[in-house]
């Protein structure tokens, strides 16, 4: 196979990524596939010879990823991938609607964004699966929701109360996130503000991603200080977030109690990143070539008796909520995600690994802080509402011995060290394990040295359709619980 070998934040030169035909690149992707290699970045670059699609693979048991190419011209079509490798197809569809590159014979081509005028081939209105049937009805949530989120409908097509169908509908905003990316050459300081808005409650994962990329384009030795730092304020999002996940689930099933607890206990962990940086959710923290913030001597005493009282606290909790009889019979058994499917389908981070599919870029792929211990990777098998559950539950513990551990790790050296002009002609994947999955930017540069294309991907992008498929033969009113079960990014889908 003709691809650039490289490890995660290695750069390599664009003249050195190999140039294949639409046929082989085609043909090359679906044998890396079948052969275990799993998809990481599917995009386009427009340039001067044509539409430049890149084709990013990884082999997570080598910690390896494989990059190679094809060049399009306008209105050009491609026999769809998405047939062989359901994986692949919101990346296809993706790109059609960005540059005009048909798959012929994809099996759902349609818009990725609503209503992009101007731009998207799809621009039509869009096309909802229908179902006949005398008692089959149709039931629409969305695109504006009861409660401070984010737009996206939902469609439902029902016969009584049980789902036959949903089809997710994204994309109200229009956001320009990655073009943004390109405007503000001169503001890295905005740039970084941009990274952690991509989904605001993915600050660390997305900006995170965002710095090393920079970084490891000046070519940026950041200090142990500053990794150990950025390791713990991930640990932490992830904490954060898992912790408001179960009090939201319990909420989805009317256990008031659990989602009392664990909504206080959420706030404890926010506070704990408040007083590290002045911001609950993290923001300010990163800065390319380090952080902005120290863990002093006091605040590591104040964060390490904290976190124990934590766990305590947390363990006393889970044990209560997963011993409750009325809310196991809403979780088990309850939107079943198999293991088969999340490989087809390419799912990753804690909904994956409540399927079985032991995917965790911080073990697969190490970056930063994780480079320096291993992560062991955590996995369930009933891929249902319990599991993805139960897994957050499991994760936190993990996160919490992780943090624990850094704070030993602190040495006092220096917070920050001077970035360098990214270099010329170059590309750059990194990758990141956020909260919800694999995070995965890449950075292209021109022969200024200057951003010309900067791709991201939320975890979200891979989860969508394992929510769609997880509801069907479920009773409507359980959908709640199981959206609730992956909570998907809106706006990271929405870039």
């Amino acid at each position: 196979m003709k691809w650039a070998e490289l490890r995660n934040l290695q750069t390599v030169q664009l003249a050195a990524i190999p140039r294949l035909s639409p046929d082989a690149l085609q043909q090359q992707t679906l044998s890396g596939l079948a052969a275990g290699r799993r998809v990481v970045q599917f995009f386009g670059d427009r340039t001067a010879e044509g539409i430049l699609l890149y084709v990013v693979l990884a082999d997570d048991e080598h910690s390896r990823l494989y990059v190679s190419s094809a060049i399009f011209q306008d209105n050009d079509k491609y026999p769809a991938l998405t047939t062989d490798a359901p994986a692949l197809h919101l990346f296809e569809r993706e790109f059609y609607e960005q540059f005009g590159i048909e798959p012929l014979g994809h099996p759902w081509l349609k818009p990725v964004r609503h209503g992009i005028a101007g731009i998207s081939p799809l621009e039509a209105a869009y096309n909802f699966f229908h179902m006949d049937g005398a008692q089959v009805h149709e039931v629409g949530v969305g695109p504006i929701h009861a409660g401070i989120i984010e737009p996206g409908h939902f469609r439902f097509s029902c016969q009584g109360e049980e789902i036959y169908h949903l089809e997710i509908e994204h994309g109200f905003q229009h956001r320009g996130v990655e073009e943004l990316f390109l405007r503000h050459r001169a503001r890295p300081v905005y740039r970084q503000c941009l990274a952690e808005s991509i989904a605001g409650d993915s600050v660390i994962g997305h900006g995170g991603a965002y710095v090393r990329a920079m970084e490891a384009l000046g070519n940026v030795n950041v200090g142990r200080q500053a990794i150990v730092i950025r390791t713990i304020a991930q640990e932490l999002e992830r904490t954060a977030i898992h912790l408001g996940d179960l009090s939201a689930l319990a909420n989805d099933v009317a256990y008031l109690t659990g989602n009392a607890v664990f909504g206080a206990l959420r706030t404890k962990v926010i506070n704990t990143t408040l007083a590290l940086c002045g911001n609950r959710f993290g923001r300010g923290l990163l800065a390319l070539g380090g952080v902005n913030y120290n863990i002093s001597g006091k605040l590591r005493d104040n964060i390490r008796t904290t976190l124990a009282q934590l766990e305590d606290d947390t363990d006393l909790a889970a044990e209560v909520l997963f011993a409750s009889a009325s809310l196991l019979a809403r979780f088990e058994k309850t939107g079943v995600v198999t293991k088969e499917t999340a490989r087809r389908l390419g799912m990753v981070g804690p909904a994956a690994r409540a399927s079985g599919l032991a995917v965790d870029v911080r073990s697969d792929h190490p970056y930063g802080g994780f480079s320096y211990f291993p992560v062991h990777k955590m996995t369930l098998t009933s891929g249902d509402v319990f599991a993805r559950a139960y897994i957050r539950y499991v994760e936190i513990k993990q996160s919490l011995r992780i943090i624990q551990e850094q704070l030993n790790a602190l040495n006092g050296g220096e917070l920050k060290r001077p970035g360098a002009a990214p270099a010329a002609g170059m590309m750059v994947v990194s990758l990141a394990e956020g909260w919800r999955g694999e995070i995965a930017h890449v950075a292209l540069t021109g022969q200024d040295g200057q951003l010309r294309r900067y791709k991201i991907k939320d975890p979200s992008f891979h989860n969508w359709m394992a929510l769609a498929l997880a509801v069907r033969k479920n009773g409507i009113s359980d959908f709640p619980v199981c959206n609730k079960s992956f909570n998907l990014s809106y706006c990271g889908t929405d870039l």
